[in-house]
């Protein structure tokens, strides 16, 4: 069929042309919102799941529905290399521009912008904000990022309460932000809340993101819902791929479309990835099993090119090494102690490698001395594409 009318969408947080099976999410956060607009206590959200699960979709929609009801909204992606201090000051001025301060002494707006003004002063490229105003002492300028953080969304919050709106800072990949600006955006979080003023935090992150937050603060599971992202059922994964396809007059064979749920898992990513090449395969308006089967190979070649080895080629010789163990040891979670014997080393020697790989946001920790892909399918990949390692030879004892 035509390709330039290929509803399927499987780009990085691309919208999906059906976005099924989140109604309970979005829901949330339509009670989320609304409960800012009128003054009553709620908790932030943190979106929690493996990679291809559609969190940056979710975020898409949710500042949507926000911008929506007329709030302001600010997004980034946090970066290991990120100055979190000059982004959170950038996010701020909009929201301050947004506000629409006027020059006058009774304006929360104009005092927010001051508190800015002391936030960002020593940032570099951080002090001008957009309009000429001193900086307000006394707030913002302790040079402690957990209580200048602090008044900063306070002075937001107070200023959108006086002008009847809400803020809300949207956050994508939060795991990778260091503990130092984790802690004042809890801590930030945590005085908004305690006063009842209409800012609130949206992130998304990998599965350890929860256990990450209790370690920052530990109200954090009080601040914040953490509601997970999986995998879609049958009924949301099924629509997924006929919803789109009706609307321009395609259907599926009987039962061939369970074929694709059961290669894809109901990951979303790789509905879309297989919605998209199977489209392009089929010759008429009725999508059969043979279509679907001749699409198999294409989508695989794509994952493991655009998906899976761009993720594999950040590891070094080593990391790649424990990462390939695990695969060959079958599906996960894996006991570390077990990865380690498999590449013939000593739980506490392949510490340091776990940590980093987690750092690199491929594993994470389920529980305690556990570890697994937050890639779906990934340990099908590494079977495909690398040996089972060979562990170090054990040297013998001599015997006496």
């Amino acid at each position: 069929m035509d390709p330039i009318k290929n509803p399927f969408a499987p780009g990085a947080g691309a919208p999906p042309p059906a976005l099924t099976g989140r109604d309970g999410e979005i829901e949330a956060f339509r009670v989320m919102v609304g409960r800012l607009k009128i003054g009553r206590p709620t908790k932030s959200m943190m979106l929690t799941g493996l990679r291809g699960v559609g969190k940056t979709v979710l975020l898409t929609a949710f500042r949507d529905t926000a911008e929506n009801q007329r709030f302001i909204t600010g997004s980034t992606e946090i970066t290991h290399e990120m100055d979190f201090k000059a982004t959170v000051a950038r996010l701020a001025r909009r929201a301050i521009l947004a506000l629409n301060p006027v020059e006058s002494i009774k304006d929360k707006a104009w005092k927010a912008a001051g508190v800015l003004k002391a936030f960002s002063i020593k940032i570099p490229g951080g002090g001008e904000i957009g309009f000429n105003i001193e900086a307000l002492r006394g707030k913002g300028d302790s040079g402690q990022f957990h209580d200048d953080l602090s008044d900063l969304f306070v002075a937001i919050g107070e200023a959108a309460k006086e002008k009847k709106t809400g803020v809300l800072f949207f956050f994508d990949e939060i795991q990778f932000l260091k503990r130092e600006g984790l802690e004042a955006l809890i801590a930030a979080t945590h005085q908004v809340s305690q006063r009842s003023l209409p800012v609130g935090i949206v992130g998304a992150g990998l599965p350890q993101l929860p256990r990450i937050a209790g370690e920052a603060k530990s109200y954090a599971e009080r601040l914040f819902d953490f509601p997970k992202i999986d995998r879609l059922d049958e009924a949301a994964a099924k629509s997924a791929l006929e919803l789109p396809a009706g609307q321009q007059g395609v259907t599926f064979e009987g039962g061939a479309i369970d074929a694709i749920l059961k290669f894809t898992g109901g990951y979303p990513y790789f509905l879309q990835e297989y919605g998209k090449h199977v489209w392009n395969i089929a010759k008429d308006a009725i999508i059969s099993r043979q279509d679907i089967e001749m699409a198999r190979h294409a989508v695989i070649a794509q994952l493991d090119e655009n998906f899976f080895r761009v993720r594999i080629d950040r590891t070094t010789a080593a990391e790649r090494n424990y990462v390939v163990a695990m695969a060959h040891l079958g599906r996960g979670p894996y006991r570390t102690g077990d990865i380690a014997a498999r590449i013939g080393r000593q739980s506490t020697t392949v510490a340091p490698l776990r940590g980093q790989l987690i750092n690199k946001g491929l594993v994470f920790g389920p529980t305690y001395g556990m570890t697994d892909f937050t890639v779906p399918q990934f340990d099908d990949f590494l079977r495909r594409n690398f040996p089972a390692p060979t562990p170090a030879k054990k040297s013998k004892s001599r015997s006496r």
